[in-house]
C-alpha cells in the first residue's frame, strides 16, 4: 500500500460529500463584525479542494477535516462581534469588467476569526476583492505543532492557500 493511500481516512469520500453538500445549500451569512452578509460562492468551496486555484489539490486529510468542520463556519460568522485578525494586500485576481474577465491587481482583504465551537478550535477567513462582496474563503482547523519550538499552529501564515 502507498504512503499516500494509508493517509487517506477511511470515510474521506463520505464527508467530503456530505460536506460540500452543506456547502452549497448555505446562501449568505449575516457577519454582526462585519455589518455585511458573507457570502458562501463558489471559490470558497474550491478554496476548500485546492491550495491554489485548480493548481494543486489539498491533501486527502486537510480536506477532510475541513468538510468534517464545515458546518462550524456560519455558526462562527453569526456570532462574531470580534475580529482577531487582518490581511491585507494587492494581487492578481479575475475581474468582471467591460463584459469580460481580466486579471488585474486589485486590494485584496482577508478576515480572520478564531472560534471554539463544540470543542473544536477553528479558524474562518472570509475575503474582500476590492470593492466587491465578501465571501468566505477557507476553515482553518487547529492543528500541527511547530517543530522548532513546539508550539501548535494554525496555519503556514499565507491566508491564500492557507
Amino acid at each position: 500500500m502507498s504512503e499516500n493511500k494509508r493517509e487517506i481516512p477511511k470515510d474521506f469520500e463520505k464527508i467530503k460529500a456530505k460536506g460540500e453538500e452543506f456547502y452549497k445549500s448555505i446562501d449568505d451569512v449575516s457577519c454582526p463584525y462585519l455589518n455585511k452578509k458573507v457570502s458562501f460562492n463558489a471559490m470558497g468551496l474550491e478554496h476548500l479542494n485546492f491550495k491554489k486555484r485548480r493548481e494543486k489539490a489539498r491533501p486527502p486529510k486537510d480536506q477532510y477535516m475541513r468538510f468534517k468542520l464545515i458546518h462550524i463556519a456560519p455558526e462562527i460568522l453569526k456570532s462574531s462581534h470580534t475580529l482577531q485578525g487582518i490581511w491585507e494586500t494587492k494581487k492578481f485576481e479575475k475581474v468582471r469588467t467591460n463584459g469580460r474577465n481580466d486579471m488585474v491587481r486589485t486590494p485584496v482583504n482577508y478576515y480572520e476569526f478564531i472560534a471554539v465551537v463544540k470543542r473544536n478550535r477553528v479558524k474562518v477567513i472570509v475575503k474582500q476583492i476590492d470593492g466587491s462582496e465578501i465571501f468566505f474563503w477557507s476553515l482553518i482547523p487547529f492543528w500541527g505543532m511547530n517543530e522548532e519550538y513546539m508550539e501548535r499552529i494554525l496555519h503556514d501564515g499565507e491566508p491564500e492557500e492557507d
